[in-house]
């Protein structure tokens, strides 16, 4: 399987978004910033929207390498599936 890259582009409506470099579908995400929170930002929306996807890659690796980690510590992976889990994340 050939690596994908990705790109960060911003949209024709001023949205940022996430998307493979060959595919030219639907985003893999899309980051929209309101006007006050343009405002704040003095024009470094792009800057803001590279920091929140790479924090956003960041955490899912950690999230993926933390499940491997809870699943191969519990000996189980029915017992990891089965237990309780808040929606709540923070």
């Amino acid at each position: 399987m050939s690596p994908s890259f990705f790109e960060i582009i911003q949209l024709s409506n001023g949205d940022y978004a996430l998307r493979r470099v060959d595919d030219d579908g639907a985003p893999l995400v899309r980051i929209s910033f309101s006007e006050e929170a343009k405002d704040m930002m003095d024009d470094r929306q792009m800057q803001v929207a590279k920091a929140m996807i790479a924090a956003g890659i960041d955490a899912a690796g950690d999230s993926a390498q933390d499940l491997d980690e809870d699943i191969t510590d519990s000996g189980s992976d029915a017992e990891w599936f089965d237990a309780p889990h808040s929606p709540t994340l923070h």
